[in-house]
């Protein structure tokens, strides 16, 4: 039988809640894994963009890795990047002694990267680490590109490379990933990081999507999944078209962080809609706008 990608489906890139006085609030963190374990969908990503690991310290990244891992029956995934690679390892380890199931890493970022330099990197990545990983691929925030054909050359050769978050605002370099990668490896993940990209990345022999849009509706994201594996056009495009319109969220506010984390909080009340990004507070009208978008 075909081997096929071990993380397929619809993933939560998950939010990272806030006490009023800036902590980690673990107890709201647990609420919120507890409805997306309810919800249908397959996998947690744990400190990803929208989870905002560039601003946790190490300590609380560490601290977040061991507490998260117990609040879930889902697969989970921890997000290590960092620009110390001693601190990754370190992350590294500690997910593995929690128990995690990957781990995800983006490559360096300040200091433009080649192709070569890439290459090299991920190679002695792999050697370091003892487990599973994916790459997280989002050039508008590193300033590099996991192009196709270099990702398709780590996939041939390292069988630990299981998979790749694609943050790029473009069918095509999703499409390339998913054509280039199936030539060498059948078990390869290429998950688009577009929440509308969904239903285009499945179409294209692609393994899904990590959405930041399931912190709010996973159940309708698991259930557009469970359309996909029964055929069902109809309500594939009905879908494809509700997350359109979610899609809006996007541009509300100046720090999408901030308005997600204000509408799970809004709908669902058991969280701050605290972020650490600066000047995202949503005004009256923004709220109105968002209530709306998930009345």
């Amino acid at each position: 039988m075909e081997a096929k990608p071990a993380f397929s489906g619809v993933w939560c890139p998950s939010v990272t809640p806030f006490t009023a006085d800036n902590r980690l609030d673990l107890d709201a963190l647990g609420q919120h894994f507890a409805r997306l374990d309810a919800s249908g969908i397959d996998t947690l990503l744990l400190m990803g963009s929208i989870g905002e690991f560039i601003s946790l310290s190490h300590a609380e990244r560490k601290l977040l890795i061991h507490e998260a891992r117990s609040m879930s029956r889902l697969s989970m995934v921890a997000n290590i990047s960092s620009s110390a690679r001693v601190d990754m390892l370190d992350l590294a380890r500690q997910a593995w002694e929690s128990g995690y199931d990957a781990v995800m890493v983006l490559p360096p970022w300040y200091y433009g990267q080649t192709r070569q330099q890439l290459l090299s990197y991920y190679r002695q990545l792999d050697r370091e680490l003892e487990g599973k990983w994916f790459a997280y691929n989002f050039p508008a925030r590193t300033g590099c590109d996991l192009d196709a054909a270099l990702v398709a050359e780590l996939a041939a050769e390292l069988p630990n490379f299981i998979g790749i978050k694609d943050t790029t605002d473009c069918l095509s370099h999703n499409r390339s990933l998913i054509e280039e990668t199936k030539k060498v490896r059948a078990d390869f993940a290429v998950l688009s990081g577009y929440d509308e990209y969904l239903l285009p990345n499945l179409l294209a022999g692609g393994a899904g999507v990590i959405s930041g849009l399931n912190n709010l509706v996973p159940a309708m994201f698991a259930e557009a999944m469970h359309a996909w594996r029964a055929g069902d056009l109809a309500a594939l495009t009905q879908f494809q078209q509700r997350i359109g319109k979610l899609m809006a969220i996007y541009t509300v506010g100046d720090d999408f962080v901030t308005t997600i984390k204000t509408a799970v909080a809004r709908k669902f009340g058991y969280m701050t809609p605290l972020s650490r990004n600066s000047g995202g507070i949503l005004n009256e009208a923004q709220c109105e706008a968002i209530d709306m978008l998930f009345s």
